[in-house]
């Protein structure tokens, strides 16, 4: 093997393990991701001499470039071609992602979750853990797995007074939300990927991976229901009134909330009726909520410094995460380009020879390393020639990566925001709800494989 490759992936190892020790190490994983990203393709570039034949460049390319000599040809192939091509591709999910963020952003300064939340009470453990399950089942498909987490759980805050309860309810609602957010393009950030991709489609995904996901979470849900019956909740002595979010009025937050909700379930049939990419539908949509918000904070006469203004949402956006977003991708597009990804898909065939059981050991992979890398290595790995549009591959990896996450509290960004909300220790979920995680995703993947 050439020593650039050997450095590169010498460089994506340590930059992964940095990602992956982020709270040991007290180094945001932002920071190595992007630095990885930025080592990985300065070193392909500077030896991209000994990686590259001339003769396997396009003819197209090397007609236009006919003026280059051979060195200043292979660095135009490099840095003007295949990085820029990577980076078109990496950018429409992070607009796609900006969008989704701000218009969730936009909907909770309004109070607007309120709606769903607000209406839930129930003194049993079992019926309310059904509640909150089916809940966060549904809403994460309908927004993401970690929005879902973040409301949800402040929904128990006001409902539950005993901790040990609460986190076992927060463990649940990390399941619950990763199995919503596989089913659809926009639950999980994954499949989001995927469907970007044009690995899989809107009505194919649902239509398919809607019974597994389902499945992944009855099968633990209903474990839940016999060794818990008879129990109680214990909830606080006083009940806090949520009040409207500053200033608003409850016809205001009607608004904003279902101006949001239309807008994030309007991106798929935008996609399918234009076949512009789904960020062009997801920038539409919070055009229009901008519009409106615009127009409520000026007809209401809200103060501009308040946090329902545009600039004050804008500034709690996950910037953070969306640089990591960036870094991971732009990473694993340079063991893409060296061709690395295509000769571990290759070794994986040869060494396993099934597919399935291949993606089956991704998505339990996913619950100690991030899915985003692991999914974005497996579209690098495995040509749409090969296994094309909505192929079962794509959409049981989209299962598999979305729910094997669960199946320890790091394994997801549900699971991470869970643990911080709720100070959810490693071994505490380890113990008391990696099991029932495995079970369902066990149940789901076993189901998906005798059905499809």
């Amino acid at each position: 093997m050439p020593l650039a490759l050997i450095l590169i992936i010498g460089i994506f190892t340590l930059g992964y393990l940095a990602i992956i020790a982020e709270h040991t190490l007290k180094i945001d994983k932002t920071a190595p991701a992007i630095m990885s990203a930025v080592l990985c393709w300065t070193v392909y570039i500077l030896f991209a001499g000994d990686l590259i034949a001339i003769e396997t460049l396009p003819a197209w390319f090397l007609e236009e470039h006919a003026n280059l000599d051979q060195e200043a040809l292979i660095h135009t192939w490099v840095g003007e071609h295949q990085l820029l091509s990577f980076l078109g591709e990496i950018g429409s999910i992070l607009f796609f992602l900006l969008g989704a963020m701000t218009i969730v952003e936009f909907v909770d300064a309004y109070g607007g979750f309120a709606i769903i939340t607000d209406r839930i009470k129930a003194t049993s453990t079992v019926t309310l853990l059904w509640m909150i399950a089916v809940l966060a089942f549904f809403m994460s498909a309908a927004l993401d797995n970690l929005t879902t987490t973040i409301v949800m759980i402040s929904l128990i805050r006001k409902l539950i007074a005993s901790r040990q309860e609460r986190l076992f309810f927060a463990g649940m609602i990390v399941v619950a939300a990763n199995a919503g957010g596989a089913w659809s393009p926009i639950g999980d950030v994954t499949t989001t990927m995927l469907w970007i991709g044009g690995q899989i489609t809107t009505l194919a995904i649902v239509k398919s991976l809607f019974l597994p996901s389902l499945i992944c979470l009855l099968v633990p849900m209903l474990y839940l229901t016999w060794s818990l019956r008879g129990q109680t909740i214990h909830p606080p002595q006083a009940m806090p009134y949520k009040q409207d979010a500053d200033q608003v009025t409850r016809h205001h937050r009607n608004i904003i909330f279902t101006v949001g909700i239309l807008g994030l379930l309007f991106v798929p049939i935008f996609k399918t009726v234009t076949h512009l990419p789904p960020f062009m539908g997801m920038m539409l949509s919070l055009s229009v909520l901008w519009v409106v918000s615009e127009i409520i904070h000026h007809r209401a006469d809200y103060d501009d410094d308040t946090e329902l203004h545009i600039t004050r949402v804008l500034k709690r956006i996950d910037t953070p995460s969306v640089l990591f977003f960036l870094g991971i991708l732009l990473a694993v597009s340079a063991l893409e380009a060296t061709g690395l990804l295509a000769s571990l898909a290759s070794t994986l065939d040869e060494s396993i020879g099934n597919i399935n059981v291949i993606v089956f050991m991704i998505g339990l992979m996913s619950a100690i390393i991030d899915n985003v890398p692991l999914v974005a290595a497996t579209m690098g790995m495995y040509d749409l020639s090969v296994y094309p549009t909505d192929a079962p591959m794509w959409e049981f990896l989209a299962y598999s990566a979305g729910t094997g996450g669960s199946c320890l509290i790091i394994g997801s960004a549900a699971g991470v925001a869970a643990m911080g909300m709720e100070r959810i220790s490693f071994f505490w979920y380890l113990k008391h709800i990696a099991p029932l995680a495995l079970m369902g995703y066990i149940g789901g993947a076993v189901f998906y494989q005798w059905v499809y």
